[in-house]
């Protein structure tokens, strides 16, 4: 008797194990090969059936990321019915081989299933609109801002950005306020209707007269209209001085500034105190050090130099202040030293620390 109720007993469990939905993909992969990004989005749908005796519900599907949405069957799935899950890809802005999957979770066991797909995103045809997305007046521009990066003192310097002119009308390019070292050009000068040119900058740093980095700003006139709060066409370059045409001799009898300790840390402060610290150094070079300029990360910190000049072996200092006004938290500040030192002709100091909040 009990075995035979010890079998009953196992049928039943059997069954009952056995009464669950099955998800049977027709695929679960799928290469939807070459898409044009200027077709817009691609859907496939990926189906199975429900190959179980109990009815198949999906509780939730994820995309793997963003690019991708999905639509899915919402009723349940009866036992030998079919249904659904599509995956439709975002191509915008995504040329290139793509490999992406979504997860769906069902009442069956195991509970997740993922499907992939595949691709490779061909990238549309740039318009003129596109290929020059900033803007001065009705003037369209690859960017509004030129930068010619580190330039020596010596050096001029010419670079230039596109344009567009996506009016319906023709339109003269000429400029105002060049400053002396800048000589700006449009080429052509009248850009025809949906045509494209270039702005030309010819940078003479040896006319700039400063050190490190620097910034400037070319108003341009269209049609000889300006707008010198709105026009204009910024231009920055990090001007270096040049020391490729010294000999061995001069590089060894070069000034060389060494500081005796490049970071101070002023612990913890209270928002609002001011800090103060003298960074010293010491021309261990056999001429005259001189410091071209001094510029800091930030304008609560302030930098004095004792002297320009410094002779061989002879030390300075720089007073540092940080205002810790309005600041929190951790705080890391810099300060450049720009120098006639071949070897390090820039130099960063740096002050850190930690500005608590007042009770």
């Amino acid at each position: 008797m009990k075995k035979l109720l010890f079998t009953l007993v196992s049928a039943f469990a059997v069954m009952a194990a056995s009464a669950q939905p099955v998800i049977k993909w027709t695929e679960s992969k799928y290469d939807f090969g070459d898409i044009k990004e200027a077709d817009g989005p691609a859907t496939h749908k990926f189906e199975f059936t429900n190959a179980g005796n109990e009815p198949l519900v999906i509780t939730s599907v994820k995309p793997s990321c963003g690019c991708t949405t999905s639509d899915y069957t919402k009723e349940p799935v009866m036992p030998g019915k079919t249904g659904y899950v599509s995956a439709t890809y975002n191509p915008q802005g995504r040329p290139g081989p793509f490999n992406k999957s979504v997860n769906i979770t069902t009442n069956c066991k195991p509970e997740l299933t993922t499907i992939h797909f595949t691709g490779k995103v061909i990238e549309r045809e740039k318009t003129l609109a596109d290929l020059h997305p900033r803007k001065i007046g009705d003037l369209n521009l690859e960017s509004n801002h030129i930068s010619l990066l580190k330039v020596k003192n010596t050096e001029v310097r010419v670079d230039s950005t596109s344009v567009a002119n996506l009016t319906g009308n023709p339109m003269t390019i000429t400029f105002a306020n060049v400053p002396a070292h800048i000589k700006a050009k449009a080429v052509p000068e009248t850009l025809q209707p949906n045509s494209k040119g270039l702005i030309v900058i010819e940078y003479d740093a040896t006319k700039r007269k400063e050190w490190g980095f620097v910034m400037d700003k070319v108003v341009l006139a269209l049609n000889g209209e300006t707008n010198s709060n709105k026009n204009l066409l910024s231009v920055s370059a990090t001007i270096e001085e040049d020391f490729s045409k010294y000999t061995e001799e001069q590089l060894a009898n070069a000034p060389h500034m060494v500081f005796d300790e490049p970071i101070f840390n002023f612990g913890t402060i209270t928002e609002g105190e001011k800090v103060s610290h003298t960074f010293t150094f010491t021309n261990k070079g056999n001429e005259d050090l001189i410091i071209r300029k001094i510029t800091t990360s930030c304008g609560c910190t302030a930098a004095n130099k004792k002297a320009d000049v410094i002779k061989p072996g002879e030390s300075s200092a720089i007073d540092i202040t940080f205002n810790s006004s309005g600041k929190s938290n951790r705080q890391n500040k810099t300060i450049t030293v720009i120098c006639n030192d071949p070897k390090n002709s820039q130099q960063i100091l740096r002050i850190t620390g930690d500005v608590k909040k007042k009770e």
